[in-house]
């Protein structure tokens, strides 16, 4: 419906949130929600100073040298009814790779069959990727876009330049191939500081035990139980990661998500 937050009917706002203005689809970044709300809550300077800095529709040259080094890569997704799905891909350092700087693609190895990044993806092609240094500069990236799904083969014909196991042992079965439209930092406010422990890892084993097996006692229990109704939202209108918080670097126009219309040119 015209005027509500992306896939939020007006009762989500909280109640003491009144938006002074119903959002109305972007030009520029961010969503008509996060608009809206930048309005009520009186962020829009600081917001648009963020997009303005931060915010790029490419990988700038830190940020392929960032994505370079990461081992560990959190993964954002929704089918085509906007139910959210956050996974975790891993890997050493390389198993993301950035084939140019609006590209970047990383690969899918067997697991549980359950395929369900990969089932949003095929029904919703938009994602959300954020990378963290835990280690070092503690820092964070962000990258969202949107996805195709492509068998090893395929890949490493359009892609010679991918070569050999990501893990010995461990060979893709197929990648998820991420067209950026956005890039921004996610700011080291709040993020722990970790020490690397060097351990032998089971990459690629189907046994249960070294995979964790039932670690949360799930087995044997009921699938579901009777609860209370759930929350009903509004179909959402056009799903996408909603953006948040990239380092320096020339400034170009942001390719519009929406339907064709003005561009907000961002100026460092």
């Amino acid at each position: 419906m015209p005027g509500r937050p992306r896939g939020v009917t007006v009762a989500a706002f909280p109640a003491t949130v009144e938006p002074d203005a119903a959002p109305t689809e972007p030009t520029g970044p961010g969503s008509a929600g996060e608009h809206a709300l930048q309005r009520s809550y009186g962020t829009e300077e600081r917001a648009d100073r963020f997009y303005a800095e931060q915010m790029r529709d490419r990988l700038l040259p830190r940020m392929v040298e960032f994505i370079g080094r990461m081992e560990m890569l959190f993964v954002a997704s929704a089918d085509g009814r906007g139910e959210c799905d956050a996974s975790l891909r891993a890997g050493p350092p390389g198993f993301i790779r950035v084939l140019d700087d609006r590209t970047l693609a990383y690969p899918e190895y067997r697991g549980n069959g359950v395929h369900a990044s990969l089932g949003n993806i095929s029904e919703n092609a938009h994602l959300g990727l954020l990378m963290i240094d835990f280690v070092k500069d503690l820092i964070g990236l962000h990258v969202n876009g949107t996805a195709r799904i492509v068998d090893d083969a395929t890949f490493r014909t359009e892609h010679p330049q991918v070569h050999g196991d990501q893990v010995p042992g461990r060979r893709a079965e197929r990648w998820v191939v991420v067209e950026v439209e956005e890039a921004y930092i996610h700011c080291r406010k709040h993020i722990p500081r970790m020490e690397r422990v060097m351990q032998r890892r089971e990459w690629g084993t189907d046994d249960p035990a070294r995979k964790g097996g039932d670690y949360f006692h799930a087995k044997g229990t009921p699938v579901a139980l009777p609860g209370p109704p759930r929350r009903t939202y509004a179909a959402p209108r056009r799903p996408f990661p909603s953006t948040t918080h990239l380092g320096a670097g020339a400034a170009r126009t942001l390719r519009p998500r929406g339907s064709a219309g003005s561009r907000r040119t961002l100026r460092a």
